[in-house]
């Protein structure tokens, strides 16, 4: 195995959260490295493979945790488990080596200079292209690696996470196309430095300039800290919500926030408003009608698809399903309103393409087959306009686009990643939510069963993080209220056209022209 190849591997797991020891800028290795193993290549057949290794290799141990769900509440011994992370990593694999293969297209076509420009433009629509595809999972972007240093992710209230990651790729790439050591290699290295230092300068000027919020809300959240193999477990019902219930209580007479927020499905019973009588949802309502602080819990929900599927209880005829939801309630009376989840998790939540492979099921066990929501309307209380984000929706940059173009001033995210165990896999969700906060230019409030609970402001500062595995309550008493947009956010379609179809039109373009060059040299 050749050096760029495990400089590659080296890059990808010291630069995202892993059990070891963490250095961000190490991850600029993968792109510098693939665009090596693409520029020295034999032939394009050459690039492609190495370049799969490389790939395969950075993946497989940055995402080992995958293995921890299926054998833990899956049911898999280790020997069925452990191959997960590498079944992961051979479709994602595919990518970096295709940034490899048109690396090696474009250095026989362009300049090192242009050259470069092109692969970091290639990298951006290979992240755009794996956020979308099959139902998208944007994990292990380039820039989600910078989340701890929020001036290196500073400029992505302006290019987005997937053009701050195109940048970064572009000056590696340069620095790397410009170990050919004679004057259009050094042009290339010159400009990757400078681009490097222009990142760094404009990301230092928008962390110390930021735009003033409109006005302020005093926000609570509660960390249950649930065992994962007991939160559907009846017989755990009332201690479950009596912990949440206690804790809440203590923190609105501590603190008085105006709202508190629960996690994802922190509610382990069908919480319905129509049942009035039912004892646990009526311990919840009490504690609004009581404490005069609003609730926002997560939990399950029954409803039935109708002519417009996902809008929950209360529809007559159809098929009975599960939603993830989200609750609103609020005082006096516990007035409820509420989200639902509208993007699932695959395998977890449901089973894609379900009708055509019905003997695979979901690796983990939960409480049933969940449908998607229908609206990403923002729950409203106050001066609030919530942005729900539930679980891995908070990875996705048009879940987020689309929830303030809703109208919400704050993004709300709930999650539950008991499932990893004190894995790496808890901070590298945190780090692809923080994106999501410098994108958008909001605060976003992040209340988990078992951590990483934290507010985010809009430059991608996390404040009051919670450790992993333990009963927390975390007040923030100025969460800010958004009042303007981002330059993403108001170009975000036009930048994504640009990156998506532009990446795409120019590997057309060099690999014709390096087509036409190896026909010429025959």
């Amino acid at each position: 195995m050749d050096l760029p190849i495990l400089l590659a591997a080296a890059g990808a797991f010291f630069g995202f959260e892993n059990p070891l020891a963490r250095a961000p800028f190490l991850i600029l290795l993968l792109p510098a490295a693939l665009a090596h193993i693409g520029a020295q290549a034999e032939n394009g057949k050459n690039a492609f493979r190495r370049g799969y290794l490389a790939g395969v290799l950075s993946a497989a141990p940055t995402l080992y945790w995958t293995a921890l769900p299926v054998h833990d509440f899956g049911g898999l011994n280790w020997l069925l488990a452990v191959p997960c992370p590498v079944l992961i990593s051979l479709v994602l694999g595919l990518y970096p080596a295709l940034f490899s293969l048109v690396v090696y297209w474009a250095t026989r076509t362009l300049k090192p200079l242009s050259a470069g420009l092109f692969a970091g433009l290639f990298w951006a629509g290979m992240e755009l292209a794996r956020g979308s595809l099959l139902t998208g999972f944007p994990w292990l972007t380039l820039a989600a690696a910078f989340s701890p240093w929020p001036a290196a992710i500073a400029c992505a209230s302006l290019v987005g996470a997937y053009g701050l990651s195109g940048l970064y790729a572009a000056a590696a790439s340069l620095c790397a196309l410009g170990l050919r050591r004679d004057r259009l290699g050094a042009v290339a290295e010159s400009a990757g430095i400078c681009l490097f230092a222009l990142l760094a300068c404009a990301g230092w000027y928008l962390l110390e300039n930021p735009e003033p919020s409109a006005s302020f809300a005093n926000i609570s959240i509660i960390q249950g800290n649930v065992d994962q193999s007991q939160k559907w477990d009846k017989s755990f019902q009332d201690e479950i919500l009596g912990r949440y219930l206690k804790l809440s209580e203590e923190e609105i007479a501590g603190r008085g926030p105006e709202l508190v927020i629960w996690p994802e499905t922190a509610l382990p019973f069908f919480y319905e408003q129509a049942v009035p009588d039912d004892r646990l949802s009526r311990s919840v309502k009490s504690l609004v009608s009581k404490t005069g602080a609003a609730l926002l819990a997560g939990g399950p929900a029954r409803g039935r698809l109708g002519p417009e599927p996902g809008q929950g209880a209360g529809l007559s005829g159809g098929k009975t399903v599960l939603f993830n939801r989200a609750y609103l309630l609020v005082p006096p009376q516990a007035r409820e309103s509420h989200y639902d989840k509208m993007h699932l998790v695959p395998f977890g939540e449901y089973v894609p393409f379900g009708e055509y492979l019905p003997f695979i099921g979901k690796l983990v066990e939960g409480v049933g087959d969940f449908a998607p929501g229908a609206s990403a309307a923002p729950l409203q209380y106050g001066n609030l306009a919530m942005g729900m984000l539930i679980c891995y929706e908070a990875i996705f940059p048009d879940l987020a686009q689309k929830r303030v173009e809703a109208g919400a001033n704050v993004l709300v995210n709930l999650s539950n990643d008991a499932w990893y165990g004190k894995s790496s896999a808890p901070r590298q969700h945190l780090d692809l939510v923080v994106l999501r906060a410098v994108e958008q230019g909001v605060w976003l409030v992040r209340a988990t069963n078992t951590g990483i609970s934290a507010a985010v402001d809009p430059a991608g500062r996390v404040i009051g993080p919670t450790p992993l595995f333990v009963d927390a309550r975390v007040n923030y008493p100025r969460v800010g209220l958004a009042a303007g947009h981002t330059f993403f956010h108001r170009w975000y379609g036009p930048i994504t056209v640009a990156i998506g179809a532009g990446s795409l039109v120019l590997a057309v373009l060099v690999w014709l022209g390096a087509r036409g060059a190896r026909k010429s040299s025959r």
